[in-house]
């Protein structure tokens, strides 16, 4: 193992921290024993209850298992764990990992036109003048990273339309990994956010409750930009 010495005494988030990057980077297989406590705590230099501490987390995140009386294993995040793992996954040593990349944009393009049905079907009162307000946005918006963000804000009140609690906690997790990447996405988004017309679509479709024409017009809002998106990827892991 690469664990090294943490510079804060007892400071459980640097121990959990260490242990997820070891997880996630397949140093640290599926079924391997992790050290006992007492090593983790000679090795990263912090006291025993930080360790024990960081331990509780990683059980939670369904990283490890802790047996009462028997050694700490590592467990298949795959299977396992949660949403909450993706952004570390996206990008790690500060670099992107493409098939995440994919995955994502694949989610994106899958779930966009499930909730833009669902929010037809529900038809909620107060989501007709939130997405016009959205649109208005959109449509006098010219910074090309702000146009992202009205666009986030408007798929969120669709999620909201929706009201799935499934759908409302894995958006939540796709925009906090999309977020930080927002510039480096602006020429690839900008046809996207860049006609509010078709956004349009979506809104009356869902406000007349058509949840046929929401589905298909959130298809064709969705579907160019992801397409290029995932042929970019595509490139760039051939070109690897």
């Amino acid at each position: 193992m690469a664990l090294q010495p943490v510079h804060r005494r007892s400071v459980p988030e640097d121990v959990f921290e260490q242990i997820v990057a070891e997880v996630l980077s397949g140093e640290m297989q599926p079924g391997q024993s992790l050290p006992s406590e007492r090593r983790l705590a000679e090795v990263l230099g912090v006291s025993r209850p930080a360790v024990r501490e960081a331990l509780k987390r990683l059980t939670a995140a369904g990283l490890v298992e802790v047996r009462h009386g028997d050694a700490t294993t590592v467990r298949d995040f795959r299977r396992h764990s949660g949403l909450d793992l993706l952004p570390r996954l996206l990008l790690r040593n500060g670099e992107l990992d493409v098939s995440v990349a994919r995955s994502i944009l694949e989610t994106r393009l899958h779930n966009g036109p499930k909730v833009a049905e669902l929010a037809a079907e529900r038809r909620l009162p107060q989501l007709a003048g939130l997405l016009d307000e959205s649109i208005r946005r959109l449509a006098v918006e010219d910074d090309p990273i702000e146009r992202q963000r009205v666009a986030l804000t408007f798929w969120d009140h669709i999620v909201d339309g929706a009201d799935s609690i499934a759908f409302r906690l894995m958006y939540n997790t796709l925009r906090a990994t999309y977020e930080p990447a927002l510039p480096a996405l602006a020429t690839l988004m900008a046809a996207e956010v860049g006609q509010p017309g078709a956004y349009r679509k979506v809104a009356d479709a869902i406000i007349d409750g058509d949840a046929a024409r929401a589905k298909l017009a959130a298809q064709d809002l969705l579907e160019p930009s992801t397409t290029a998106m995932i042929a970019a990827i595509t490139s760039l892991e051939n070109d690897r």
